[in-house]
């Protein structure tokens, strides 16, 4: 499986201010549901409480409104020694409407991708870093 994932929503009412447009909330709430099917088809789902952001950012482009049609796409933008970075992107009709940021300091990660430091230690000389086996490179 690859660091990606695409879900394909639609906006509920519940998404919406009193005027039928997205309230900003939901972009954050799409892409979590991508990455929690990411997660999931990785076989990482496990401790899913302890995945605590550190930075969030969304650019809003375009309007979205109750009932369209989205399709969230989310991907691992980055890997550090304790962290992950996604990027995603919510469209319509192919037109992307919100792009975002995300990072994540999940203490499971630490498990399923050794640390750049123990990695360090272990290989005499250091060599280069490898991805982490679970996202890819």
């Amino acid at each position: 499986m690859s660091g990606e994932q695409v879900e394909r929503l639609r906006v509920a009412w519940v998404d919406t201010d009193a005027g039928g447009r997205i309230h900003f909330t939901a972009a954050f709430r799409w892409a979590e549901v991508a990455e929690t099917a990411l997660m999931r088809g990785l076989g990482l789902i496990d401790g899913w409480g302890s995945y605590p952001r550190r930075h969030v950012e969304a650019d809003f482009r375009k309007v979205l409104r109750f009932e369209d049609e989205i399709e969230v796409r989310l991907r691992v933008d980055g890997l550090g020694t304790t962290s992950v970075t996604y990027a995603w992107t919510v469209s319509k009709d192919g037109d992307v409407c919100v792009e975002g940021r995300q990072k994540d300091v999940p203490s499971p990660f630490q498990t399923a991708c050794e640390p750049l430091s123990a990695r360090r230690a272990r290989d005499s000389p250091p060599g280069p870093s490898a991805p982490c086996p679970r996202f890819g490179p």
